[in-house]
């Protein structure tokens, strides 16, 4: 098939090229991890969690533009599960309150229950961590025509270890591999892994956190464990910054969503989304020639 990550619309390529890591550049000289260099980031920084470079500059506007994206991603959907040739895993990663959950419910809401499946993972337990981190993942990737949305990821194992010390630079790394090897296993028996880092500000996170005490009907979302991680807002936001330069890869890409708006992240992944999907050149089946002529009595 043809990438489909190649945009053929040069003002969405132009944008959307501006929003991923720079030119991937392989970690990844030894196998075991072990190199002795220090693990790639990228200057997160640079990236204004409060821009909105896919907005159409009115927030009425992006909201009909969103309305309308899930109605076509619906339509997409049911292509796509006919078609059968391929598998879409989405990867949402970001830190507390940065919108997962929104996205899932506003992008992939319309969708068929049928083919599309939204899986959220916690701290491994039990049985799993018995098995190596991965494990678990692997078996919850779609199956031939369906798309999965993963609330956090296996991201999660090269970011809450990090910060909390509880492996070192050579596990880092030595992860970092095991996961873009995993992707390209993913990537070369049909599966398009397309992954979106929704990018919040501190203040940000902290009023939604704010917003989550305050209202009722929310507070069963807010748990103490948000706001110790809210005291490692450095280390976790250098641990995204590495995980981004070393993972961004040909066969599964990041895009960086400036997330401080609701409505502007909805787009953007809805507009994404919709361009890969485009790309895969999708069909329904060969009709059946006996249908040819055939009426139903």
């Amino acid at each position: 098939m043809a990438n489909p990550f190649e945009s053929s619309n040069k003002e969405l390529a132009r944008r959307w090229v501006k929003w991923q890591p720079p030119q991937w550049s392989p970690l990844l000289e030894g196998k075991n991890g072990k190199t002795g260099k220090a693990i790639p980031q990228i200057d997160l920084a640079a990236f204004d969690p409060a821009a909105e470079p896919f907005s159409f500059g009115d927030k009425v506007r992006d909201k009909a533009e969103v309305e309308a994206l899930a109605v076509e991603l619906d339509a997409l959907q049911d292509l796509f599960y006919a078609d059968r040739r391929f598998k879409l895993l989405v990867v949402l990663q970001g830190t507390d309150a940065s919108g997962k959950d929104g996205t899932i419910r506003t992008v992939f809401g319309r969708m068929s229950a049928l083919g599309v499946h939204a899986v959220g993972w916690q701290a491994p337990v039990g049985v799993e961590c018995t098995h190596d981190y991965l494990w678990r993942i692997h078996q919850r990737v779609p199956g031939a025509g369906e798309f999965t949305v993963f609330n956090r990821s296996h991201y999660e194992d090269v970011l809450v270890p990090v910060v909390s010390g509880a492996i070192d630079a050579a596990q880092h790394r030595q992860r970092l591999l095991h996961i873009n090897d995993f992707e390209r296993l993913l990537s070369e028996t049909g599966t398009v892994v397309l992954k979106f880092m929704l990018h919040i500000s501190a203040e940000e996170q902290r009023r939604r956190l704010q917003e989550r005490i305050d209202d009722p009907t929310k507070r069963w979302k807010f748990k103490m464990d948000d706001v110790n991680a809210r005291k490692h807002w450095a280390e976790y936001q250098q641990a995204y910054a590495q995980l981004l330069a070393a993972t961004h890869t040909p066969w599964a890409p990041w895009t960086i969503v400036p997330a401080d708006s609701k409505t502007h992240r909805n787009l953007m992944v809805a507009l994404v989304l919709r361009e890969v999907l485009r790309n895969l050149d999708l069909h329904y089946p060969p009709d059946d020639p006996a249908l040819a002529h055939f009426k139903v009595k």
